[in-house]
């Protein structure tokens, strides 16, 4: 924990203390690639296209509508660069199990008592080798219709992610789109045991699978459920559920998968050698995905998988295209690093620490502290700040707007800032966050939870007044919204462009008696900036602040401007005073 100073400070024995803490990571960060300060757009294909306002709870995609590759067009492209994105990641794009019929097309629908809604989970795949038909105007030309996408997308100056799911597949997985020479996922598995090295399933040997107890709809898909699932002997459940019925709670429409991991009292006992055949048939996978022109994938549960796996296969597929990128979904902050530097991730998401403890902030919990926020980036994180993905909101998370979460999307600008300006790693928005869309509604199987939901087919009503039936041009937004999506606009513009965020040290600036408050300096050669944000929602931070000498490098002050509003800030030689509004805050340039 650093020592705090007095707000009205001069910090130059602070700072020297910070920059012998920090000494050899601040001269490697200013040495940074760009590559880093990457902005990255996460949207569902699905429902980013779908201008249908029906919203039939449980409603088919003839009620409810279905967006396509093709409803991604160029101006709504051009909208994603208005917020400076360098990453699109298309959710939902390799073909789940779902409760479609396209019998016609060789693909029949899924059983409803193992898929989650009607459109089903994008987490439970059912062809690795194939696109979501629900995605194509033309189901014959599906995979066509993503490849235009993806040159769209390119033509654009933008890249593209898309998932990689590495550690289950849907119960019904069969894959028709496979080359010739793949063999499926068990097709050559021993089945009478429990656990083998070459196996690409777990069994429970001598039983059948059972679906779990309490899982029949409250909906119409009732009519399609009849308790049963034809499986024998039963698979393991993909979260790691070694019985034959797993719990409504479980992730029960998946089936792990077998990376040479033995799970046995308790204990995971790993058989890497010889290499598990799983490993290869992912490691091609991967490659045909990369060779389709995806510039990277966002690797679902990355730490439910060994990194072994990880470090041998992700320099196998940057073979292929050295600029992939792969971002871990990760939970578990004593494996940030591990997987990082033996696991060779790009990047990592930032959840359990920056998130979370924003997220206490942007609900005026009495349990946010600022030290929270300091032991991110000055312990969990530091050497590796700039691989830790940070965001406020994905498909997994609350919408901020919603009545589960903040209520007002503007009481989350504050943690928003420090998301975008704190480290030196990737900012992700979710399609939808920007013009702050609540995510009301019980959708399906999402039910009412302050999400949108993944699992149906739905539409998303702000963001739908944003694309206003492909224009694309926020016709139709309300004032709130236009604002909402200003702020986002300016806040991603100033990260894009600022070579202090890119490539700068940090320095905190100690705010004593504001303890919903926090501020700190971004410095490189060419920029300076403060940073001061105010969670507080009914009191102002009025204070001054006394730059050290060596941030100005003998210079004084001549003026300085926030960043957000344009509005001058008063300064007197080496004072900046600060008057930031209750839940507001500055980027102060000086």
């Amino acid at each position: 924990m650093m020592k705090k100073f007095n707000a009205n400070f001069s910090f130059a024995t602070g700072l020297l203390v910070l920059v012998m803490m920090s000494c050899k990571e601040n001269q490697q960060a200013n040495t940074i690639d760009k590559k880093d300060n990457i902005i990255i757009y996460q949207l569902l294909p699905r429902l980013f296209g779908n201008t249908n306002t029906n919203n039939k709870p449980f409603g088919t995609m003839e009620e409810n509508g279905c967006g396509k590759f093709n409803d991604i067009t160029e101006k709504a492209l051009d909208g994603l660069k208005e917020l400076n994105v360098d990453y699109v990641w298309y959710t939902g794009v390799i073909a789940h199990a779902s409760l479609t019929d396209y019998s016609q097309f060789g693909l029949p629908a899924g059983d409803a008592d193992v898929v989650k809604g009607r459109a089903g989970s994008p987490y439970a795949i059912r062809d690795y080798y194939d696109v979501d038909p629900d995605l194509a105007v033309d189901v014959n030309k599906r995979m066509i219709e993503f490849e235009a996408l993806v040159e769209r997308t390119h033509n654009k100056g933008l890249k593209v992610l898309i998932d990689f799911v590495p550690n289950h597949v849907a119960r019904s997985y069969h894959s028709n789109a496979k080359p010739k020479e793949v063999a499926d996922f068990g097709a050559n598995d021993d089945q009478t045991v429990a656990y083998k090295a070459t196996n690409d399933f777990y069994y429970i040997p001598g039983q059948d699978f059972k679906v779990p107890a309490n899982s029949k709809s409250d909906g119409p898909l009732a009519a399609l459920q009849d308790g049963k699932f034809a499986e024998s002997p039963a698979k393991a459940t993909g979260n790691n559920v070694f019985a034959a019925q797993p719990s409504v709670n479980d992730w029960y429409e998946t089936v792990k998968l077998n990376y040479g991991v033995e799970f046995k009292d308790g204990k995971e006992i790993k058989h890497l050698t010889p290499m598990p055949p799983v490993w290869l048939k992912m490691k091609d996978i991967l490659v045909y995905w990369a060779k389709k022109g995806v510039d990277g994938f966002r690797c679902d549960v990355a730490e439910m998988v060994p990194v072994e796996f990880w470090s041998w296969v992700i320099p196998e597929v940057k073979k292929v295209n050295s600029k992939l990128i792969f971002i871990g979904e990760a939970y578990n902050p004593t494996v940030y690093k591990q997987y990082i530097t033996e696991g060779k991730f790009d990047y990592l998401y930032d959840k359990v620490g920056l998130y979370d403890g924003l997220k206490r902030f942007i609900k005026d919990e009495q349990a946010a502290k600022i030290a929270d926020i300091q032991h991110v980036w000055q312990k969990e994180s530091a050497g590796f700040d700039q691989h830790m993905l940070r965001f406020l909101e994905n498909h997994d998370e609350e919408r901020i707007a919603s009545k589960g979460f903040a209520g007002d999307a503007k009481l989350a600008f504050p943690a928003m800032v420090i998301s975008a300006t704190l480290g030196k790693g990737p900012l992700m928005l979710y399609f939808g966050q920007e013009v702050g869309e609540p995510g009301a509604g019980k959708e399906g199987f999402g039910g009412d939870d302050s999400r949108t939901t993944i699992f149906d087919y739905w539409g998303v009503p702000s963001h739908q007044r944003w694309v206003n039936n492909g224009a694309f041009d926020g016709a139709k937004l309300t004032s709130a919204e236009k604002q909402t999506r200003e702020f986002y606009q300016k806040l991603t513009s100033i990260r894009a462009t600022s070579d202090a965020i890119t490539n700068g040290a940090v320095v905190e600036v100690p705010l004593t008696n504001y303890p919903k408050a926090y501020a700190y300096v971004r410095y490189s050669n060419s920029q300076r900036l403060l940073v001061v944000v105010n969670f507080d929602r009914t009191q102002s931070l009025v204070t001054a602040v006394n730059v050290p000498a060596n941030i100005l490098a003998g210079s004084k002050m001549a003026t300085a401007k926030d960043l957000l509003t344009g509005r001058e800030v008063t300064v007197n030689n080496s004072t900046i005073k600060l008057n930031v509004a209750p839940a507001s805050s500055q980027i102060i340039q000086f």
